[in-house]
């Protein structure tokens, strides 16, 4: 099986050795996404709430390049710099995924890049 790169112009470019997502198959595995605004490459302003708006917008963006969407996501982790952000990160979550509830697992780690308070992956089908 051959893996296939995925590139988006409307997600933060890799700030390291890594794709933004790959295609195996009729899988896509995305990279972790942080806050950065993809043009200034900055985070955004505010705290997790705003900040997960933005993870989810270009994990969409990323998930679109590849042939695929929220809707077709089977699996997310979610990364918080601060369990206490939980809620607010929670809240911004099911307001994007609507009635699709991925499986997910949500861990607290001991910092993020960039200082980012909030890092989602995903794993989904392409668009059959």
């Amino acid at each position: 099986m051959s893996l296939e790169i995925v590139s988006s112009a409307q997600a933060p470019r890799a700030i390291g050795p890594y794709s933004q997502a790959l295609v195996a198959g009729a899988h896509v595995f995305t990279a972790g996404q942080i806050g950065l605004d993809p043009t200034t490459m900055e985070l955004v302003a505010g705290g997790v709430a705003q900040q997960t708006d933005r993870v989810l917008r270009n994990l969409a963006a990323v998930l679109d390049a590849a042939g695929s969407s929220l809707g077709q996501v089977i699996k997310t982790t979610v990364y918080l710099a601060d369990m206490g952000d939980f809620a607010a990160m929670n809240e911004v979550y099911a307001r994007h995924f609507g009635d699709h509830r991925p499986a997910r697992s949500t861990v607290a780690v001991a910092g993020l890049p960039k200082l980012a308070r909030v890092e989602i992956d995903a794993v989904a089908l392409r668009r059959p």
